[in-house]
């Protein structure tokens, strides 16, 4: 969360969501995380492959990190990131935002993972 926070105080809330993912890419990289960017996940329906989400990054095998820039976050922004959970079968997401004064994130769980944990 930290690096989120450095991007966004170093960039302010006024750029396109392509340059805050640039810019976390180069902290990530530059703190020394394993990560993955722009990861095409398939979606299944009854074993048949029919799409595919593109997450903006998996950090450490163990989080999904989904960027946006808006005014606030919406109910699908949410539910995207519980998609990308379940296909990617992770238990936590970070949702952030960019575009507000001050960096804004929800954290979202996967019920489903969690509950095969317990």
């Amino acid at each position: 969360m930290g690096i989120l926070f450095d991007v966004h105080t170093e960039m302010g809330n006024r750029y396109q969501e392509k340059y805050y993912q640039r810019a976390v890419n180069r902290a990530f990289r530059a703190a020394g995380l394993f990560f993955e960017e722009q990861i095409a996940v398939d979606l299944m329906y009854k074993d048949n492959k029919i799409g595919k989400y593109i997450l903006d990054f998996i950090v450490e095998n163990k989080v999904v990190v989904e960027l946006k820039t808006v005014v606030r976050f919406h109910r699908d922004d949410i539910k995207q990131v519980l998609l990308y959970l379940k296909e990617a079968k992770l238990s936590l997401g970070i949702l952030v935002n960019f575009r507000s004064e001050k960096l804004t994130y929800k954290r979202i769980l996967n019920p489903e993972v969690i509950r095969e944990h317990s």
